[in-house]
Formats: structure tokens, sequence, C-alpha cells
């Protein structure tokens, strides 16, 4: 008699998901330390302004691309993998989307600079819609990396990206160039820089399995890839609104001061997601490969540790806040601590939700994932519109947090009734 075979126990691969914890970690210092150098240089306004200057003209352009980045995890490792047409219909999608963008920022420069660079000259302006053309490649890249399984060059391009920000910084500087340009300056050269690298090594990679980047693009192919990418997006917009809607309604209400100072407390307690973004990077392509039982086997394994996770991390920064803040970017940003903490309690279940997006990527179901943001952001503008024009930045702390936290739970949620009929 044949001895029963147990079933295979899918997991996702620890080392990848610490490699990839490790480059976005390179990533948040070599970002502290910017902002650290932007905060000094330039006070409270000068950081309110960088993260304009990096969530703006990059939504812009993902935006352009209908989800361009996201789509390429699925495709890249899934069905389409082999097709010889796949590339030439990305790079259509791309610079189409690129070309796309930058119309987009020009056409709607004079609405932008009123309403979110009001204190900004022309020629900034100007830059930052060309940024919309920098980001979009570099964000392409690094998915691209990640769903050929070139992790090591995902996670140096993740790296990368924030690193490069400090030598231009210090060379822009020592050139002369001070307040918004040289931030939108060094922006778009750590762009150039860093996705020139990648691009040559993807072109290697790519070239290396027999696949070829020139060709005749397939419409079929580039219809379902836009496709995908825009129920992809509409998540991925929400996610970002999630994430940067405060920004936008706290600078236009309070102003670049405000701003600057719940941006290193957001920045600070967003720590809590690297496990998370880490966990999708890494699970959304190996979901893709795996059949309906190998993904119900992972997600329902590997959801309680990262609960755990999760909690213990926001104990952490919440505790490491009050110390670390005002020691690292002055007193002015002590102010900082209490949002900071507020939001690290929010981001309790990210990580598991981490898992949960990766999961609904990875099995093809990015409108579900998108309608699961969405929830988040209804709590976000809500939120957001009730209390920061009373609280401020403490208000718009406490709306993160909620957002966070519905979103996350939600997802687990409708992931679980997913995969309880599954063996």
């Amino acid at each position: 008699m044949e001895p029963s075979r147990r079933p295979r126990r899918f997991r996702i691969p620890g080392r990848a998901v610490l490699d990839n914890i490790t480059a976005r970690l390179v990533a948040v210092v070599a970002l502290g330390l910017g902002t650290i150098l932007v905060a000094r240089v330039g006070g409270a306004e000068d950081v309110g302004l960088l993260a304009l200057l990096r969530v703006v003209p990059g939504l812009v352009g993902v935006l352009a691309a209908c989800g361009l980045p996201g789509a390429m995890g699925y495709f890249l490792a899934g069905p389409h993998s082999a097709d010889r047409r796949l590339w030439p219909s990305i790079l259509v999608v791309l610079v189409a989307g690129m070309g796309l963008g930058v119309a987009a920022w020009m056409l709607l420069l004079p609405v932008i600079h009123h309403f979110l660079f009001p204190a900004t000259s022309t020629l900034v302006m100007l830059l930052a819609g060309v940024s919309v053309g920098t980001q979009l490649p570099l964000a392409v890249v690094k998915s691209s990396l990640q769903g050929l399984d070139d992790r090591q060059g995902s996670n140096v391009v993740t790296a990368a990206e924030e690193v490069a920000f400090l030598p231009a910084f210090g060379i822009a500087y020592l050139v002369g160039l001070r307040g918004p340009l040289l931030l939108v300056v060094v922006l778009i050269v750590a762009d150039v820089v860093v996705a020139g690298a990648g691009w040559v090594r993807l072109v290697r990679k790519v070239h290396g399995r027999g696949m070829r980047m020139t060709g005749q693009p397939d419409r079929g192919l580039a219809r379902s890839i836009v496709t995908f990418g825009l129920l992809g997006q509409v998540g991925g917009l929400v996610n970002l609104l999630n994430l940067r809607l405060d920004f936008l309604i706290l600078g236009s209400l309070a102003g670049p001061a405000p701003l600057g100072i719940y941006a290193v407390a957001s920045k600070f307690a967003e720590l809590v997601r690297l496990p998370a973004l880490a966990v999708t990077w890494v699970s959304y392509p190996r979901i893709a490969q795996l059949g309906p039982e190998g993904s119900a086997n992972l997600v329902r394994r590997q959801v309680p540790w990262l609960v755990g996770l999760g909690i213990g991390g926001a104990v952490v920064l919440g505790l490491a806040a009050n110390p670390l803040l005002p020691a690292l970017y002055g007193q002015e940003f002590l102010a900082s601590v209490v949002p900071a903490a507020i939001i690290a309690v929010g981001l309790v279940a990210s990580p598991a939700g981490g898992l949960a997006s990766g999961y609904l990527l990875g099995t093809r179901r990015p409108g579900t994932n998108s309608l699961l943001q969405t929830v988040g952001l209804v709590a976000t503008l809500g939120l957001d519109l009730l209390l920061i024009p009373t609280f401020g930045v403490v208000g718009a702390a406490v709306a993160s947090a909620v957002a966070y936290l519905v979103t996350d739970l939600s997802a687990l949620l409708v992931v679980r009734r997913l995969t309880s009929g599954v063996p």
C-alpha cells in the first residue's frame, strides 16, 4: 500500500521578505537623512514641499499609464510571461503614459500651482512636470524586476531611489541651488540615475531569458494590461490617497509648516508598514504562480504571526517617537511625537493586510482589492474634513489611523471568506 502524501505546504520565502524589508529600511533611513538635511536647511516648510513633490507628480504619471507598475507583477509572473508580444505592448503603454502624464501636468499647471504649490515659481512647477516623466519609468522598472523574480535587482532599486537623493542634494547645494528649485532638481536627477541603471539591468535580464523588448505590440494584450492596471490602480490610487490625502488637505488648510510636522510623524510611524509592503511585494508574483489551494494554504498559515508582528512594531515605534524625533529633526518637531504614536496604533494590522493584498492581486482580483481600499478612503476623507479644521495635525493622524485599520481589517475579512472553502 502506497503511503499517503502530505499536501505541499507553501509559505512566503522568509529570506526574500527579510531582504526586501532590509532594502526598504535602507530607503527609509536615507529618506530620513534627506528629510533631516532639508529640515535643517529649509525648515518645516521645505519638508512639506518635498513631500508634495514626491507624491503629486508620481501620482499623475501612474494614473496616465493606467496603473502600469501595479500590473507588472501579474503579467511577468503569470500566464502571459512567455508571450513575445508582452514587452513591446508594455513599452507602448509606458511611453504613452509618460507623454500623457507630462501633457496633463502642463495643461493643469495653473490649477496645481494655485492650490498645492502657491509659493513656488513657475520654473519649479515646469520642472515638477518633467518629474512626472522621470518617476514613472522608475516605478515600472522596480516592479518589473520583482515580477521577473530578480529580487536583488528590485531591492537595489528600492533602496537606491532614496539613497541617490543624498549625494544629489549635496552636489546641488554646493553649486548654489536653494529652496524649491534645489528640491525639484535633486528629485529629477536621482530618478534619472536610478531608473537608468535599473533599465540596463532589466534589459539584460529580459534578453537573458530569450525575450526581446522590440517587436510588434499586441493590441489585445496591451488592452489586458491596461484593464488590469486600471482595476488595480483604482486601489493603488485609493491607497495612495489613504496615505497622502491628509497631506493634501492639511497642506491646503494649514500650510507647509504644519504639513512638514505631520510628514515627519507620518513617515516615522509608517516604518510599521515596511513588513506589509515587503510581504505584498514578495507574495504577489508568488501567489500568481500558485493554484487556489496553495494560495489559501499560504494565507491561512501566515496571517496570525503577521498580526503579532504589526502589534510589536507599533508598540516599539510609538514609544520611540518621543526621544527620537526632536533629537533628529530639532525641537520644532516635538509636535510630531503624538501624531506619530497615533498613526502607529492604526497600523497594527498592516503586515497581515499586506498579505491579503498580495493574495487578491495574485489571484487576479485587482477590482476587489480596489473596492476594499475605497472603504478606507471614505473613512479618510470624512474624518480628514471633520477633524483637520479643528484639530490640525493630530486630527489628520486620527483620520489616518482609523482609515488604515478599516482598510486592513476589511481586506482580511474578505480574504478569509475567499479562502475558507478551499482545502
